[in-house]
């Protein structure tokens, strides 16, 4: 098979597209969620979020939720709101925002090749949330979250999107924040040929976004072993296209720390002045911490020549400099006193948590490079969670990949 092959897709009726199609389930709270669907019955989050649905003490992944996310589903389809494609087809992708835009291929990859390193992963999974996808997938009977991927540029690739998007988009939605999302069925056959020959032409795609999906994919497969299953969603950028966002951290000292000492550790591990203004790293190497109402600037100690592609990220640095010696969290994924804020929220946001007291202190870090994540996926390595925050976002429900 080819590394990115079409499929018959189930998406919206073009004029249901901006009723359906919604944010991923995990960028959303559910009361942010409920607010989103509520008078929106076609909304996808019915399906992505069925805990909207439900009463407040029933967790989010429990039997009624997928009950209901299967019902939500089922009627989407019953009602003529999402179709499917009579014949397998690739899709071009494009969200433009402002200045930016970015172009990709909608289609599915093998899980053979996730597990033969082809799909390349750079983050671990927990086994909680991995399973919770993949009873998910198995409730709907099908992939509704597509992975998002990046590729190294290919000009054969360029080339036909190019072609493709000199046309009016099929279906186009403006989501939240101002995002359009377009998608272009690749009916020309010759057109498609040379995308698929493009990604063939490639060493691999990385995943950017979306390793509990794609693991969880892995997983239905195994249990499943349906040809329809032997391949999950994917969209796959180009890396010099997609925008990647710095991920910051809240952090909490352990009980008798004070705040005093969690600066002075600080000082011990980095160069550190007092900043006038919130800290807004400009490269890598600087680090804003928030402590006591004052900003402060960190410089780490230049990257030895022998440092790993793990090593040089601030992620690392911030790791195994300050969170590990200083407050003792050495497992960042599971630690209680470390939170993770993606960067679209603002340093305020930073500030206001550390101000209400639910928080000890605050770090800003300077966005992770792509070129940094396939630098740690090619040599199979992992980076410290929470390293990327991609933005911005596909939607849910644009594209499904039904498990026949």
């Amino acid at each position: 098979m080819s590394l990115l092959a079409p499929f018959r897709a189930l998406r919206p009726a073009p004029d249901r597209a901006s009723d359906v199609a919604e944010l991923p389930y995990d960028v959303l709270s559910r009361s942010e969620a409920r607010t989103m669907a509520a008078g929106r019955p076609f909304s996808f989050l019915h399906v992505s979020r069925p805990d909207i649905d439900l009463p407040d003490d029933v967790v989010a992944d429990s039997p009624d939720g997928l009950v209901l996310a299967a019902s939500a589903f089922s009627r989407l389809q019953a009602d003529r709101v999402l179709v499917r494609d009579s014949d397998p087809s690739l899709y071009a992708y494009r969200l433009s925002t402002g200045d930016h835009r970015q172009t990709g291929v909608v289609g599915v990859v093998e899980v053979a090749a996730y597990h033969d390193g082809r799909i390349r992963r750079h983050e671990l999974t927990t086994a909680a949330k991995q399973a919770d996808r993949a009873r998910h997938m198995e409730a709907l009977g099908a992939q509704t979250g597509p992975v998002l991927t990046v590729h190294r540029r290919g000009a054969t690739i360029a080339a036909a999107l190019a072609e493709v998007t000199r046309a009016p988009a099929e279906t186009s939605v403006d989501g939240p924040g101002g995002v359009r999302h377009e998608l272009w069925p690749i009916t020309d056959g010759t057109v498609e040929q040379a995308v698929i020959d493009g990604f063939d032409d490639l060493e691999a795609l990385y995943i950017a976004d979306g390793h509990h999906r794609s693991a969880a994919a892995a997983d239905v497969h195994a249990r499943l072993a349906r040809p329809s299953s032997a391949v999950f969603l994917t969209v796959a950028f180009p890396a010099d296209e997609v925008q990647v966002l710095p991920y910051n951290r809240l952090l909490r000292t352990p009980a008798g720390m004070s705040a005093e000492t969690l600066l002075t550790g600080a000082r011990r591990a980095f160069s550190v002045e007092p900043a006038a203004e919130p800290v807004k790293p400009r490269a890598r190497g600087e680090i804003g911490l928030y402590l006591s109402g004052q900003w402060y600037r960190l410089a780490a100690p230049p990257a030895t020549a022998d440092a790993g592609p793990v090593d040089r990220l601030d992620a690392a640095v911030l790791q195994s400099r300050l969170l590990a010696p200083v407050l003792g969290i050495d497992n960042p994924r599971t630690a209680p006193n470390v939170g993770f804020v993606g960067g679209t929220r603002p340093l305020s946001a930073l500030v206001e948590a550390v101000d209400r007291g639910e928080w000890t202190a605050a770090v800003s870090l300077h966005a992770t490079t792509v070129e940094d994540l396939m630098a740690v996926a090619d040599t199979d390595a992992v980076m410290p969670p929470k390293s990327t925050w991609f933005e911005p976002k596909l939607l849910d429900g644009l594209v499904s990949h039904v498990l026949d």
